[in-house]
């Protein structure tokens, strides 16, 4: 598997007039890499697959996607590497599921039995004979993922792809997802439902009115926004810990008996607790993707260019 990055963002700026919605932003999406993106609504997350996508170029900087300028005419053999859901999903209504999907798969030169096959993996076999008029909202957005997966693309950019989902639904998604990127699929991932995809990203963005608060995998997010971990203990009265002056030089008493520490103090307040007879079990809790994010855009500054 070569090392060129799928996509690779040099300073890259995208103005509409006076409005900012990408601020010199600079990242790359390496083979096989998943990449979640995230940040509030206006953060300009969608700007940056329109970007990756050529819908729009970019004020300043360069994209490089596959080896092209996306937003170039030189980009068209690269059209049918890349697979997108867009976060609202439209198609013909009058048309059946597999018709749509025949349709796209013709567009991008693959054949019917694979939009055949691809309805089955979706989950949508039995309503495939059916108008797209009929669908449910969770229809509709598992119809848009097979287009999505068309010709199991080389790039995917799903933006909120779990929308109208239902858990198993969800869930059924995401071992797709998994396939995927354990076949060398890249995949750059926007969604406001962040528990549960931890599991499944790399790396994630953070961004926030247009710049990128943060990058990098979970651990290096949790170093960034600098949370308490969570140490749980059984066995252990509060007193006893209350009256350890040196465990509570490293810790906060929450709820009784669960310790809050730094990362940094976490081993040595660990040593402290194995020391007690009584002791009967140990839980530890890192913060979450969801926690990290929120403490990352609460410090954030409020001043920005949107």
């Amino acid at each position: 598997m070569t090392n060129t990055p799928v996509v690779s963002m040099n300073q890259v700026t995208k103005s509409y007039g006076s409005l900012t919605a990408v601020n010199n932003l600079s990242c790359e999406l390496a083979p096989g890499e998943v990449l979640g993106l995230f940040g509030h609504n206006g953060a300009g997350k969608t700007t940056m697959m329109k970007l990756i996508l050529g819908i729009t170029s970019p004020t300043n900087g360069s994209v490089d996607v596959l080896g092209a300028k996306p937003d170039s005419k030189a980009a068209w053999h690269i059209r049918s590497q890349v697979g997108y859901l867009p976060e609202n999903v439209s198609f013909y209504e009058h048309l059946t599921g597999i018709e749509v999907l025949n349709y796209f798969a013709k567009l991008k030169g693959f054949n019917k039995q694979h939009a055949k096959d691809l309805i089955a993996q979706v989950g949508l076999t039995e309503a495939m004979n059916r108008a797209v008029k009929t669908y449910s909202k969770g229809m509709r957005q598992r119809l848009g993922l097979a287009q999505a997966f068309l010709g199991k693309p080389k790039l995917l950019l799903l933006d909120e792809p779990t929308v109208g989902l239902d858990p198993v639904a969800t869930t059924e998604f995401y071992q797709q997802v998994d396939n995927l990127k354990a076949h060398g699929t890249s995949i750059i991932l926007c969604s406001h439902v962040l528990p549960g995809v931890e599991r499944h990203i790399d790396r994630a963005i953070i961004l926030s009115k247009g710049q990128q608060l943060a990058c990098g995998n979970l651990a290096s997010l949790r170093a960034h926004a600098n949370l308490d971990i969570r140490i749980k203990t059984r066995g252990v009265s509060p007193s006893e810990l209350v009256n350890d002056s040196q465990l509570m030089t490293h810790v906060e008493l929450c709820h009784d008996t669960d310790l809050l520490v730094k990362d940094e103090n976490k081993m040595n307040v660990l040593r402290e607790l194995v020391k007690y007879r009584h002791l009967d079990d140990i839980h530890i809790e890192q913060p979450d993707l969801n926690q990290v994010y929120q403490q990352i855009l609460s410090q954030a500054p409020q001043k920005g260019s949107i």
